[in-house]
């Protein structure tokens, strides 16, 4: 599923390439994907639209829209779910197979492809309003993050993943972030130290930062093969470091058995809340 770097990777790649194009045209192919709006109404709200700026929260994208230099802008809401895809193409291609959403743009198509259909493209800001601060922002801080963890008595690993705590940490980066600061998923969130959470802080920022600038957690593979905009969930080129595989990057995720980048010991794997963790006990003890 993405992640924050995912979406954040995305947003960058189509900010500049939807602004100031005119939305001319709407069709939905997944009806569940626009709720609570209609086709129609949102067809209605979209069509003579024009794209401003294309930003982040948390792991939605957040459409600027406007009809008309002077009228006040508009959000689009849109979320990848777990294999959904944003992407442009050429108008005269044929749309994929899975095409949940495209939006007419003249000579280009904007398409949202969802083949598990657990995606979101809608009106509805309603989901934001819950969403705790940001990682890679001056929000996030040791003093609240210290009271959220202290109040929890869940498993740190799985604290968070909840997205009032700290918004767009998911499966992946937790038990990355973990590793790099050296701290059990199986601890309880209030038996962190202070001096722990700092430093978890830190790792959390560090390995968000990395995975952005890496351009992604998957190795491209959109069908259309290099040509033109060819890309997955991100904005790098094939010939770009997102082609590198999760392997050569992760230091415990996916790599239950194997042995851990900084000790002799083995990566395991574990279930929490019906997740996979992955963790090192030698250099993350319980």
């Amino acid at each position: 599923m993405p992640e924050l770097p995912e979406v954040e990777v995305l947003v960058r790649h189509l900010d500049p390439l939807l602004q100031g194009k005119q939305i001319r045209g709407v069709a939905v192919g997944r009806a569940k994907i626009v709720r609570p709006e209609t086709s129609a109404t949102l067809a209605d709200r979209l069509v003579g639209a024009t794209f401003g700026a294309t930003t982040r929260r948390a792991k939605y994208l957040l459409f600027e829209l406007r009809h008309g230099k002077a009228a006040d802008p508009f959000s689009l809401v849109g979320h990848l779910g777990m294999t959904g895809r944003m992407f442009l193409q050429p108008a005269a291609a044929p749309l994929p197979k899975h095409t949940a959403v495209s939006l007419d743009l003249g000579e280009q198509r904007f398409v949202f492809e969802d083949p598990r259909c657990f995606g979101r493209f809608n009106l509805d800001l309603a989901s934001l309003a819950e969403l705790g601060p940001e990682p890679l922002s001056d929000d996030f801080t040791v003093d609240a993050f210290s009271v959220a963890l202290g109040r929890s008595s869940q498993a740190v690993k799985v604290k968070l993943l909840d997205q009032s705590l700290v918004a767009g940490i998911g499966n992946i980066y937790a038990s990355e972030a973990l590793f790099r600061a050296g701290i059990s998923p199986l601890r309880g969130a209030r038996s962190l130290r202070r001096d722990e959470i700092g430093r978890l802080l830190d790792r959390i920022r560090e390995v968000l930062a990395d995975a952005i600038r890496f351009g992604g957690s998957v190795p491209l593979d959109w069908s259309g093969e290099g040509k033109g905009d060819a890309l997955f969930y991100y904005g790098a080129k094939e010939t770009g470091p997102a082609t590198r595989s999760a392997e050569e990057r992760f230091a415990v995720y996916g790599r239950d058995g194997e042995p851990c980048t900084r000790c002799a010991g083995k990566v395991v794997r574990c279930v929490q809340a019906a997740r996979s963790t992955f963790h090192c006990p030698g250099c993350q003890p319980a």
